[in-house]
């Protein structure tokens, strides 16, 4: 980079090193994630019986209460998306005829959570939701719900949407987040700890939602809420270039800087203090005639966390105390088969030190327990054994674009792959001595995206970091667990609130 760009970069507040690293990403890709094979039940994935499930639910409300364990919402997200084909249809001819989306959204209008406020709004200005559809002036309604002279749903984030209808209240996802974490975040001093990621402009109104919810919950359950707020940090963002791989300047010449998707979070896990820390995605949420299955599966999940975690700290501890045999013994022992680990061949030639020190090194990481649900063709990331750079096999979450679909036999894999990722993990971020990682260390940056956008009616390359949840967290020791179906309803459209698990 010549002086003039370097010094634009610093003007900007951006480190210049880290800017001229994701130049090359640009110029030289990233490679494909080298998968050997799918993880299925048996093989990298573990079904919990019956028995195993009433265990946990047992065993984990005394072990959690002795816990500082936090809720992890990524929040930040707008909901512009969601409303896609809404907005669409503002800008056509209003003739719902030519959009079955746009036609089931009015024909079940009611069913939504948010019709009371919607039909509040437009009384204001002196209509209804009835006289706009006896007027067939479909438009009305949908800028009213979007538009900032209304509801305003096309500029809030999903966090702060009416998600769900009950009798004596509509719910937002951030109230039943309140609700989830209730039923298996309760930890030291009775306390849930929950923390939101939120854009800066989003801020104050989580806030004013939280300060009408906090109160009433605190009262109704008989426990604390500690609620915290953290936003995607401006020195994560990544340099965008044009298609030739250029800086792309703004037309006041400045260089762009684009957020690098939820990837630019792990600075923000980095910094939560916690024993465990359970994440879930803000949209993830269910009625609660729908919660007991998700509150068991994250015990569940929780609780197994917990259980590797001390077998993990007992042979950290035996390797501490004297590299001999015996405590060798019980780090193969845990490794495998707590873990699932896959020794490389060249340890078994390794002196007795040297496998200890490998040991060590192996265990001594960050640990998670993430919960997979049967594919049913949805889009994103899924369970795979993968190599890695020391021969050894490890478990991972890989995306689609990490995967080289050019190369037949990985396609194969990718296609035999029987499970999902539908982003429900539990971490554990702290040492067998109780000190903290350092997350950002245990990241694998070779495996970030690049994405083709625009701005301003120019084409671009846009940067995304690696995914909180895959190349983020690549360096973890990583344990996959069966979970059910049901545990995943995320909303990806207004009319997903249309289904029965939304109603």
């Amino acid at each position: 980079m010549n002086t003039a760009l370097i010094q634009r970069i610093k003007d900007q507040g951006m480190d210049p090193d880290k800017v001229n690293e994701q130049l090359n990403h640009f110029r030289e890709g990233f490679p494909f994630l080298p998968i050997i094979k799918a993880a299925t039940i048996g093989n990298g994935i573990k079904s919990i019986d019956e028995n195993e499930l009433q265990s946990f639910l047992d065993s984990y409300p005394k072990k959690a209460s002795e816990k500082k364990v936090v809720k992890f919402v990524p929040a930040s997200g707008a909901a512009s998306r969601m409303f896609k084909d809404l907005f669409s249809f503002l800008e056509g001819d209003g003739d719902i005829s030519k959009s079955p989306f746009i036609q089931k959204f009015i024909d079940q209008i009611e069913k939504f959570a948010f019709y009371a406020d919607l039909n509040t709004s437009l009384k204001k200005e002196g209509s209804s939701i009835e006289t706009a559809l006896e007027n067939k002036d479909y438009k009305k309604i949908v800028s009213q719900l979007l538009n900032d002279g209304g509801l305003g749903y096309g500029q809030l984030p999903k966090g702060l949407l009416k998600f769900h209808h009950y009798e004596d209240n509509d719910r937002t996802p951030t109230y039943e987040h309140f609700i989830e974490g209730v039923m298996y975040g309760l930890g030291q001093a009775d306390t849930v700890r929950l923390h939101f990621t939120v854009s800066p402009e989003h801020e104050s109104k989580f806030k004013e939602e939280v300060a009408e919810i906090q109160p009433k919950l605190e009262k109704e359950f008989g426990v604390k809420f500690d609620v915290s707020y953290s936003q995607q940090k401006k020195s994560t963002d990544t340099i965008a270039v044009t298609m030739d791989n250029e800086p792309f300047l703004e037309e006041d010449g400045s260089i762009l800087f684009r957020p690098a998707g939820h990837g630019a979070l792990l600075e923000n896990l980095n910094e939560i203090d916690a024993d465990l820390i359970f994440i879930k995605n803000i949209d993830n949420v269910v009625p609660d005639r729908l919660k007991p299955t998700t509150k068991e599966y994250k015990i569940a999940i929780g609780a197994l966390l917990l259980e590797i975690q001390e077998a993990v700290f007992e042979a950290l501890n035996a390797l501490k105390a004297s590299k001999d045999e015996n405590s060798l013994s019980l780090a193969e022992k845990t490794f495998k088969e707590k873990l699932e680990g896959k020794l490389p061949s060249k340890y078994s030639e390794l002196p007795l030190e040297e496998k200890a020190d490998y040991l060590f090194q192996k265990l001594n990481r960050p640990l998670r327990v993430c919960g997979m649900v049967k594919n049913t063709g949805e889009p994103g990331g899924g369970p795979f054994w993968v190599n890695e750079d020391d021969s050894s096999i490890s478990l991972q979450i890989a995306e689609t674009a990490q995967i080289d679909l050019e190369d037949d036999a990985q396609k194969n894999i990718m296609q035999s792959s029987t499970h999902f990722n539908p982003v429900d993990l539990v971490c554990a971020t702290k040492d067998f001595e109780g000190n903290p990682f350092d997350l950002l260390k245990f990241r694998d940056m070779r495996t970030g995206f690049i994405t083709e956008k625009s701005k301003s009616g120019r084409d671009l390359k846009a940067l995304e970091l690696p995914g909180l949840w895959n190349g983020s967290m690549a360096g973890w020791n990583t344990v996959f667990v069966e979970v059910p179906l049901i545990t995943f309803n995320p909303v990806k459209t207004v009319n997903d609130l249309l289904r029965d698990e939304h109603q």
